[in-house]
């Protein structure tokens, strides 16, 4: 069955500017019904890593949360530590990045609470079952929240194919650990160099991968018992494990929506996601920079569909017009898959077909316009 995604292509007026058209929008998909009296609202979006300009805008955020509000919902805005290492590591730098951004509460009249805790630990596990991940750990501020809203700035992204809601789901309220278990399936790389052999990551490797080498004193490996769980990422404090980050994408995409998956299921009624389609850059916000769009601004869309949502957004941006100078190859014309054509490693469907195999949501959708 079809899912409902609702569309506002930007255009607006004296008598209707932004702030009314996205109430309008919000309305318009009964975007409140599922939200209760005092109930604790996680607004989950990216504050953007510093350096980068094209993360979503707190003005463009501030009419959503008054509609939360206005709802019975106390909203606060959120997001989970970054395992590499940057300014969204662990929650001080995270909390101080948003600040820097214009996240300020006192304009917002919403906190900003790192969902995972101070160094990415504060986690929840939630059963999965599924095909790569059995338990899912969801980072804790947002797991026990009342009602969730996925707020998303739709892009390009390096490894995924693209940024959208379920990305933002399943990568971004994930805990370190969750991260890392849809990261990574062969293990870690060992930097022998920055060991100290403290043995942190021995005691916390359950299936007893790792062990100090009598050669060396330091670190190492024994692939053929390690599970992935990413508990020796946690425990070590001196960079001595890395992430490789060479998984295959496919089965990177599958493990992230599995994630999105068990997000969800933190939550007892369906959940509200918003995608902006505006400076659509071919990389993520995470990367310290901002590139060139790849087609003009687009619009908004909402819908209770994670998959709908990004499935019609990407539509919207193949169909339109692309623009150069760009990351984009020249010669890509309207109607092809802009996305594929920087990211070429990535498999033609991006993960949604498996997304939609899982229950997620749908596909199909009716775009049902403002």
């Amino acid at each position: 069955m079809a899912s409902k995604v609702f569309f506002w292509n930007l255009r607006a007026t004296v008598k209707a500017p932004f702030g009314k058209r996205m109430r309008s929008l919000l309305k318009a998909a009964k975007g409140s019904q599922y939200i209760n009296e005092g109930d604790l609202t996680a607004i989950k979006l990216h504050f953007g890593e510093q350096g980068t300009t094209g993360f979503l805008r707190p003005l463009w955020i501030k009419p959503i949360l008054d509609f939360v509000r206005e709802a019975g919902g106390k909203p606060f805005l959120t997001d989970a530590s970054t395992l590499y290492v940057g300014q969204r590591g662990e929650a001080v730098s995270h909390a101080m990045c948003a600040a820097h951004h214009g996240w300020d509460p006192l304009m917002l009249d919403a906190p900003v609470i790192i969902a995972d805790g101070l160094r990415g630990e504060y986690e929840v596990p939630v059963p999965v079952g599924g095909k790569h991940i059995e338990d899912a750990y969801i980072a804790g501020g947002i797991a026990e929240a009342d009602f969730f809203i996925s707020l998303n700035h739709f892009k390009g992204h390096e490894m995924a194919g693209y940024g959208g809601a379920l990305k933002n789901i399943g990568m971004g309220s994930a805990s370190k650990m969750g991260k890392m278990q849809q990261h990574f399936s062969t293990g870690p790389i060992i930097d022998q160099e920055a060991c100290t052999a403290c043995e942190a990551c021995i005691k916390a490797c359950k299936p007893g991968a790792l062990y100090i080498d009598e050669e060396t004193g330091k670190i190492a490996l024994d692939a053929e018992k390690c599970v992935g769980c990413g508990g020796c990422f946690v425990a070590c404090r001196h960079d001595g494990l890395k992430v490789d980050w060479k998984t295959g994408v496919q089965e990177f995409l599958e493990r992230m929506m599995e994630y999105s998956k068990g997000v969800l299921a933190t939550k007892e009624s369906p959940c509200l996601h918003v995608n902006f389609v505006m400076d659509v850059v071919p990389d993520c916000d995470c990367v310290g920079f901002t590139d060139a769009p790849i087609c003009p601004d687009i619009g908004v869309l909402v819908s209770f569909d994670p998959v709908a949502v990004d499935q019609a957004s990407m539509d919207l941006v193949n169909e339109a017009q692309p623009l150069y100078p760009s990351q984009l190859p020249f010669g890509v014309t309207p109607g092809q898959n802009k996305f594929l054509a920087i990211h070429q490693h990535v498999p033609e469907a991006f993960g949604l077909d498996y997304a939609e195999e899982i229950g997620l949501g749908s596909r199909e959708y009716e775009l049902i316009n403002l």
